[in-house]
Order: C-alpha cells, then structure tokens, then sequence
C-alpha cells in the first residue's frame, strides 16, 4: 500500500472518482458530503465536523487533516474558487486552478467570449431585458450553479439579485460533451442525453437526475453526428481560450443538430463515469495525465453496440435506508448507511443500467428506480 501514490479528494459527492483513482492504482482519501458505503470501500473518510456540516470551505479545511501529495475535486469546488486554492495548498492540484475555474465560470464572459468566436450561444444579462418578453423566454440561474438547483423561469417584472443571471431559455434535449484538456488542446471522451426534473426519479423542476451515453451506433439525439462535431470544436475553443486541463464537460442544449452551450464544469462530472463504465478504463488515470499535458493517443474505446446509463433516485418522502449493506452487489452507487435518514428531496442513490439502445437502457434504469423505492418506501409504510 505503501507504493501506491496517495491522492485526496474532495467534493460533495466523491464515489465515483474515488472508484475511478482507486482501480488507476491510488490510494484514496476522501472528504464528501454524505461518506457513503460504497466510498468507505474504496477510501478512507475523512469527516466534516461542526454544526454547519458540508461546505467547500469546510471540506478544504478538512482537508488539513490528509498528507496526501495530491489532490482533485468534484463539485461543488468549481463555485468556491477560493476554496480551491485552500484544498491545494502544499499539493499537486490535479484539476483546474482557482484563476481558471473564475473565468470559465462567469457567465457572461463566457457568452461573450463565445458569440465572439462565432459560436451559437444563449443570451445571458446580468440585469433584466427592457421591454415586454415572451413568457418563459429567460431562465434566472444562480451563478454558483450546479445540477440544475435554483433554477426557474423568470417572471416579467422580476428582479435579478446579483448572485443570479438571466440565461436565453433554448428549446431542445439536454445533453453534454465530456473531453480531456491539456491546456489548449482536447481530446473527446463521449456525448451524453442528460435527464432533468423527472418526476419517474423523484426530481422536478430542472434537477439533473441522470444520463444515458451515446455512440453514433446508438444515438441519443437527433442529428447526432452533426451535434458532436460541433461540440468537439466548442470543447476545442474553450479549452484553449480558457486553459483548461484535465477532465471536464459542457452541458449544452441541443437544438436541430446545434449544441447552445449553457454551462462549463471544470471538474469531474456526473456522466463522466458512464464513459468510464463502457470502456473499462479508468478515467481518473487520464486526467492525471492531462493535467500534465499529456493527452492520450486516441480516446478510450467503449462498446459501440451497448447504450449506458445512471439515474439519481431522490426521495420522494422522508424515508429511512434500512440494511442497505446487501446493496453493495446490486447495480447500484452512492449507497446509504444502514437506517440511515434521508428527507424528501435529498438523494437516495444512484441506479446504473445498460442496454441495446437509449429506450432499452432508460427502461432499466426506471425498474431498478422502483426497486429502491420499494425498499425503502415499504419498510416506511410497516415501521408507522
């Protein structure tokens, strides 16, 4: 154990990078917002005391604690930018430095930037439009965004508070391309259909709640091949206007073949391990890699003929866990403590799936939803 290099990790959820650092051959220090069971195997967990709980400052601060020489993140570190500098301090940063991550975070200069070079872009404004607007032509963001919370449509009349924005709302499918950066160069990684507010998974509104990895055998857009060559190349400009290294993604909506770009993630992100799920190589080792600006000679090669999925089950009421400790051999992620609490709203797990095609695959993945609400909603309804 000794030889193995030593990383720490930091982030609200870190299961799935840690999963990813650990079969690259790291040791792995995690320090997340709920130190799930599946992350104990795979790390030792370092908990955030007081009475606040999670934060990104109090999880860099945490981190004191670890003599890991390394260190990455995962959201919701790309809001703190400060917090980053903290969580490095004495490290090698494997991920995007605070001065990187401000700018490719602000939304406006990032619009500008973009409808600069000539890319399709939504209209953002830091202030309200002046004269009358179409209903639901605006959605009001908060600018430390992540997952879709806080967002709504914005009323005519309404104000915008300085920790939000006004983003054009685009019609069309959301969805996001992953790639590795080394400073200026990319190389794609995979496209993925994002599912938002589904009530099948107990999300609303525009709440991410999962993905579904396409292949141009499998597609998950319409005009497919059209849509990921543009978003290779918005993935290309960004990076090098931006210097972005290591893995990241953008989410976009996608409209007759056009990705709009609507937000950057700087970090490792949700769909990242279904990329890593397909082909079986652990991504964690790319990145380390990237951040050292060497990209790979050709992207990991995934199964052409299967479509792969995840979808996180929020509760739809308070409910408690149980024994979970039997769920370890399902295909399930993020996995509770035994009786744990968990409130309405709050994530239960995640549920992963694959299949033939995008139908197929979503299918799974709502059985394998009710089978967690079933475990957890009947043990509720006989415990009253």
């Amino acid at each position: 154990m000794g030889d193995r290099p030593h990383v720490l990790l930091a982030g609200v959820s870190t299961r799935a990078l840690a999963v990813s650092a650990s079969r690259a051959g790291y040791r792995v220090t995690a320090i997340d917002a709920y130190g799930d069971l599946d992350l104990r195997a795979v790390a030792q967990v370092i908990g955030i005391h007081g009475n606040r709980g999670y934060s990104a400052l109090a999880a860099a601060g945490a981190a004191r604690a670890s003599g890991a020489g390394a260190v990455a993140y995962t959201s919701n570190f790309e809001n703190y930018p400060e917090a980053i500098g903290v969580l490095a301090a004495g490290r090698r940063l494997l991920g995007n430095p605070g001065p990187v991550v401000v700018r490719v975070r602000d939304p406006l200069e990032l619009a500008r930037t973009l409808r600069r070079a000539g890319f399709a872009a939504p209209a953002v404004r830091g202030s309200p439009p002046s004269g009358r607007q179409r209903p639901g032509a605006w959605l009001l963001k908060p600018r430390r965004s992540g997952g879709g919370h806080g967002t709504r449509v914005w009323r005519q009349g309404q104000a915008v508070p300085r920790t939000s924005y006004l983003q054009e709302r685009i019609r069309g499918a959301s969805g996001s391309i992953i790639f590795l950066a080394d400073g200026c160069r990319v190389t794609p990684l995979g496209i993925s259909r994002q599912l938002i507010g589904e009530a099948i998974f107990g999300a609303q509104g525009f709440r991410y709640c999962g993905s579904i990895m396409g292949s141009p055998r499998r597609p998950v857009f319409e005009q497919q091949a059209e849509l990921q060559e543009r978003a290779q190349a918005l993935a290309c400009f960004i990076a090098d206007q931006f210097g972005l290294v290591g893995l990241n993604c953008i989410d976009f909506i996608a409209h007759a073949g056009v990705p709009y770009p609507i937000e950057v993630n700087p970090r490792y992100s949700a769909s990242m391990e279904l990329v890593e799920r397909s082909s079986g190589t652990p991504l964690f080792a790319l990145h380390a890699e990237a951040c050292q600006g060497r990209l790979p000679a050709r992207p990991p090669a995934g199964d052409p003929d299967r479509t792969f999925g995840k979808a996180v089950v929020f509760a739809r009421r308070g409910v408690s866990a149980g024994d979970t400790r039997g769920w370890l051999g399902r295909p399930l992620g993020d996995v509770p403590h035994p009786g744990e609490q968990i409130p309405r709203g709050r994530p239960i797990c995640t549920v992963f799936a694959e299949g033939r095609g995008p139908a197929s695959c979503r299918r799974s993945l709502v059985a394998r939803a009710a089978w967690v609400y079933r475990a957890v909603e009947l043990r509720a309804r006989g415990a009253a």
